[in-house]
């Protein structure tokens, strides 16, 4: 499966001097093994080493692509689903949890991007959520009291106030503090190299022949020989994941299109990342070099909607959106791409130990948050590894 189609702007901006691993050999035993080199797997095994444990992190291609090299690189803590919608399906408590954790794993993400030994164009920014249509204003004043009343930096604008700020008009928006965004490629990167210097162990395109399951660890049958290994992190992306059957995930397909360099971005308000309430949604941010990066027209993933075509068509048309919000913006189109991305019914990620094979651990960070989910689920999975009780378990657990 083709995971992204078309011309990558991430690519351009990646570090050439990128530090290979020279490991040959798999060590005797690791206390864990991370299946996976994408932005999940990467800040596993950070997570892990930092943790004082041993790994080895292990990829069928090359480590630090994939979906990485697609990601639009846009850090929020609120997420596809509305907090107080969250609410309504999973209880007020859990939803806040949740959505705290979400927030302190962008702010993580803030301090591992300081960690590390290049700059990855990581930046804080707020966000703008605006009222698609007049109707979603009452969704976004709900919205506002719940994450208000939660301690939440929040500010509502009506219409008055967005057009005072911004050059088009809408009936309602939420602008909310402490998101980010940031180069996915140079930070997937940077996290890899750091973690080798740290002790980590890279094997890239390594194929893994058998699991086989033992008393005291697992054992792995690889084409670069044979692991053993006290626990397995399978972090393998939108995947199929071994030993689980994935029923709740929907697979989709995303369309991005990254301008020609603007040389005054002055109408963007401080820069904000934008998007909006309406499903598909339409998301926009900024770049280093004064790029606009939009993302949307979301549709189910298909080997027929990677077309040249087709993608040609739906970039167009997030350009004319663009456009409409930002008129004075001659939007010059110089990469677009699709990419696939995977949604669970409850919108949520999985991510937890295995329900029947204790030694097995998956991060599957589903939906639009997936670079905010796998910093989380580092975490997560490192508090259950080390046996620490941690209340996200039971709201992201496997088999839910």
């Amino acid at each position: 499966m083709n995971l992204h189609n078309g011309e990558l702007y991430w690519n351009t901006t990646e570090y050439k001097a990128m530090r290979k691993n020279d490991k040959k050999k798999p060590a005797a035993k690791y206390d864990v093994i991370v299946v996976g080199g994408g932005m999940s797997g990467a800040l596993s095994a950070y997570t892990m080493k930092k943790q004082g444990l041993s790994v080895a992190l292990i990829d069928k291609d090359q480590i630090g692509h994939g979906s990485t090299s697609a990601n639009t690189g846009l850090l929020q803590y609120s997420n596809d689903i509305m907090l107080h919608e969250l609410a309504q399906q999973i209880g007020e408590e859990d939803a806040v949890l949740f959505y705290k954790a979400c927030r302190k794993a962008v702010q993580q993400l803030k301090e591992t991007a300081a960690e590390l030994d290049y700059d990855c164009s990581f930046h804080s920014r707020k966000s703008l959520y605006f009222a698609s249509e007049q109707s979603d204003a009452e969704r976004l004043q709900k919205e506002f009291e719940m994450l208000q009343r939660h301690g939440f930096e929040v500010e509502y604008w009506d219409r008055q106030t967005i057009e005072q700020h911004y050059p088009f008009s809408k009936e309602a928006a939420l602008i909310t503090f402490g998101d980010a965004e940031v180069n996915p490629l140079l930070f997937s990167q940077g996290v890899i190299d750091k973690a080798r210097d740290m002790g980590v162990d890279l094997f890239e395109k390594v194929d893994i022949i058998n699991y086989t399951d033992g008393t005291e660890c697992v054992e792995l049958a690889t084409s670069a020989g044979d692991f053993s290994a006290g626990q397995i992190i399978f972090a393998v992306g939108y995947d199929n994941a071994p030993f689980l059957q994935q029923k709740q995930l929907e697979l989709n397909r995303s369309f991005v299109v990254t301008s020609s360099p603007i040389e005054d971005l002055g109408e963007w308000k401080d820069r904000a990342l934008i998007w909006e309430t309406q499903r598909p949604y339409l998301y926009l941010r900024t770049t280093d070099d004064n790029r606009i990066i939009a993302g949307g027209l979301d549709e189910p993933f298909s080997e027929s909607g990677g077309s040249r075509k087709h993608l040609v068509e739906r970039a167009g048309k997030l350009s004319q959106q663009v456009k409409a919000l930002f008129p004075m913006y001659s939007f010059d189109t110089d990469f677009s791409w699709s990419a696939a991305f995977g949604e669970s019914g409850d919108q949520l990620p999985f991510i937890g130990r295995h329900p029947e094979k204790d030694r097995y651990y998956y991060l599957l960070g589903y939906g639009g948050n997936g670079t905010v989910y796998s910093m989380l689920g580092s975490e997560l999975l490192a508090d259950l590894i080390h046996k620490r009780q941690n209340p996200l378990a039971g709201i992201l657990k496997i088999g839910r």
